[in-house]
């Protein structure tokens, strides 16, 4: 008989013990990963819950300042959200992506626009700065120390404001002036009357003058003397002239004859005191002249016609070069003669015709005749 075999199945107990440890081992690791993501979502919630919490922030703008409660987390939300725009140009305190705490201060500073002139160009510009000086120094304009800025450096910038800067240069210019000379006359006794010599001559000088121009944006406004040197004196020419009389040349004429009318004597004239050697009465005046554009002709004498001074006379009563005093025309000289001048008749030279017809004919004068030497005031 052979050995009998023990086919029973192994214990039912057994089998589902080693079930539930193996489900067991199976599944702590699914479990240990949900419990994480658990706490990785509430971790998430509560920094999110806390990122969205209500907050207060102070917003200034260009000082005014709006308080403002809000949820966002950067100022870019919160400015989208209060629907406030940034300019280009606007000036802002902090970044736009920064995360604002509760009770945070924020400043923007609106940029305003502004026309700058400067080096004869003109551009609109936009500045957040508060005064012109602090304008020109963003816009890295240099203001040297003779520029000048308008309006003043210390002006409250405005909207639109025209801001010019003028350049101011100076140089000094170099002018040579030349001096003319004068000519100085000086009196000699030595020498005749209308003789002249010139003693010096003259010569111009020369002045260096120092010019300091003013230039505005390249154009000259004004121009100041600062030195002034000489460089050539100035000298001036000297010329004497004559003070000597000319001896007076006697004509020899006829001694007057017995046709005077009255002896010497001395008398006052137009100022002036002086002898005569007779006094003519009832004289005839007339008057003559030369041909047209002779003026200067020679007389009987030798002498040339001169209007105020020459007339003709009969030698026999009054000698050639001899010089008379007619009542109410002034002193005359006995130069010429003529056919028709005998006796009491005196011609009185006239350089043109029309004089000689105006004057006519004369009669009732006295006329005193004084000599060769005029009488001159003493």
């Amino acid at each position: 008989m052979g050995n009998l075999v023990n086919n029973e199945p192994h214990d039912p107990r057994s089998s589902s013990k080693s079930l539930a440890l193996k489900w067991k081992h199976e599944n702590v690791r699914v479990v240990s990963v949900i419990v994480v993501v658990a706490i990785a979502i509430t971790l998430v919630s509560v920094l999110v819950g806390f990122s969205y919490q209500k907050k207060t922030v102070a917003l200034f703008i260009d000082g005014q300042e709006n308080t403002i409660e809000t949820r966002k987390a950067t100022l870019r939300d919160v400015l989208d959200e209060h629907a406030i725009a940034l300019g280009a140009h606007d000036k802002v305190s902090t970044s736009l992506d920064t995360e604002l705490e509760d009770g945070v201060s924020v400043s923007i500073k609106r940029a305003k626009p502004v026309q700058v002139t400067v080096d004869g160009k003109t551009n609109t510009l936009y500045t957040t700065e508060d005064h012109v000086s602090e304008a020109l120094k963003g816009f890295n304009v240099t203001v040297n120390e003779l520029d000048k800025i308008f309006p003043d450096a210390s002006t409250a910038i405005s909207n639109e404001m025209e801001i010019k800067v003028v350049r101011i240069t100076k140089d000094v210019e170099k002018r040579e002036i030349k001096v003319p000379f004068q000519v100085v006359k000086q009196a000699n006794g030595d020498m005749l009357k209308g003789t002249t010599k010139v003693v010096q001559q003259g010569q111009e000088g020369t002045i260096i003058q120092n010019i300091e121009n003013t230039y505005q944006d390249g154009k000259l406004v004004h121009s100041e003397l600062v030195e002034k040197k000489v460089q050539a004196k100035t000298v001036n020419k000297i010329v004497a002239y004559g003070t000597k009389k000319k001896p007076e040349v006697q004509v020899l004429s006829a001694t007057p004859s017995s046709k005077k009318s009255a002896a010497s004597g001395s008398v006052l004239k137009n100022g002036i005191n002086f002898k005569y050697k007779q006094k003519l009465t009832n004289v005839q005046l007339t008057a003559y002249t030369e041909e047209a554009g002779s003026p200067g002709a020679k007389t009987a004498s030798g002498t040339k016609v001169t209007e105020g001074r020459t007339i003709a006379v009969d030698p026999d009563v009054v000698p050639l070069g001899w010089w008379v005093y007619i009542e109410g025309y002034g002193f005359y000289r006995a130069e010429d003669t003529g056919g028709a001048v005998k006796g009491k008749i005196m011609d009185i030279y006239f350089d043109n015709s029309s004089q000689v017809k105006r004057f006519g004919r004369k009669k009732g004068n006295t006329v005193y005749v004084i000599g060769p030497v005029k009488p001159e005031a003493n």
